[in-house]
């Protein structure tokens, strides 16, 4: 167990700063299959007219640069989408708006908002831990809650949300969070009163929280999410993963570290510069807008 676990932390020079366990994968034994499903999106983009992807130049240049460089096709960077095209309510859960009047009431930068997106779970026991771990905190909190959140617990979709959470969380925090269904995610990061954002690290959550300049605890568990943590806490350093088995005491302290006025001061003014930067690159005459031109004009002339 040892070595394998060594294994998984040895470094992956052709991918820097990832480890073995950053890579792409689904399940336990996963490597295989994502290999395979990334050699076939490869072939796929080679053969095609042009590869189109949801980042910007600030966020990523030396990676936009590199595939320049092996690809034969032009690489349309058009990111952060939702920036030119902001969600409507179209989301498959219905939103749960109320919680933006409570954010209203709260003091600047001085929320939590954490969600584990429309897809990733965690056992009843993460659940728990996790639960006296934001209340341990002290700090003012927005929580998703979705059904479905737990594994093995079939939970029907108008299940209040409080009845999955443990006996007593809800006296413990009163007044001091809020627990909801599903949340509008850009307008709760867009809000002034959000500090920080515990995610699964999906690449649409890790952009629109970047694209707001709000700094991020990450939980990865598959598919493309362990390397966007990597990248948030080594590369853009605005945030930092909470990795191994959740323990309330470790919730407790991560939660004050990216909260505070020290550490988090540092990945708040981070994420301000990132945020920032993706203004400019979706402004006018910026590279996403500027790309987006060359994308169009491109597909016409085929």
């Amino acid at each position: 167990m040892v070595a394998e676990s060594s294994q998984l932390d040895m470094p992956v020079s052709e991918l820097p700063p990832y480890r073995v366990r950053d890579l792409m994968h689904i399940g336990r034994d996963g490597h295989e299959l994502m290999c395979e499903l990334l050699a076939r999106a490869v072939a796929a983009v080679k053969l095609s007219s042009g590869l189109i992807l949801n980042t910007f130049d600030a966020l990523e240049a030396p990676e936009l640069a590199k595939l320049r460089r092996d690809l034969a096709v032009p690489v349309f960077d058009i990111g952060p989408l939702h920036r030119f095209s902001p969600a409507a309510d179209g989301s498959l859960l219905h939103q749960d708006r109320s919680c933006l009047a409570w954010l209203d009431a709260q003091a600047a930068e001085s929320v939590l908002y954490v969600s584990f997106g429309s897809l990733a779970s965690m056992g009843a026991r993460e659940l728990v831990e996790t639960a006296w771990g934001i209340a341990g905190s002290g700090v003012p909190f927005l929580w998703v809650v979705r059904p479905g959140l737990v594994r093995g617990r079939r939970a029907a979709p108008d299940e209040p949300t409080r009845l999955l959470l443990p006996e007593g969380f809800e006296a413990a925090t009163r007044r001091r969070g809020v627990v909801v269904a599903w949340a509008p995610q850009e307008e709760v990061l867009r809000h002034r009163a959000v500090g920080g954002f515990w995610t699964h690290s999906g690449w649409n959550s890790t952009t629109e929280s970047l694209a707001e300049g709000v700094p991020m605890l990450c939980r990865p568990s598959f598919g493309d999410q362990m390397g966007n943590a990597r990248y948030v806490e080594h590369v853009w350093k605005a945030g930092f993963e909470v990795g191994g088995e959740l323990e309330r005491g470790a919730v407790e302290a991560a939660i004050r570290r990216l909260m505070a006025e020290s550490d988090g001061g540092e990945m708040r003014a981070r994420a301000r510069e990132l945020k920032k930067a993706a203004a400019e690159c979706t402004g006018k005459a910026g590279s996403s807008e500027t790309a987006i031109v060359k994308m169009v004009t491109h597909m016409l002339s085929l």
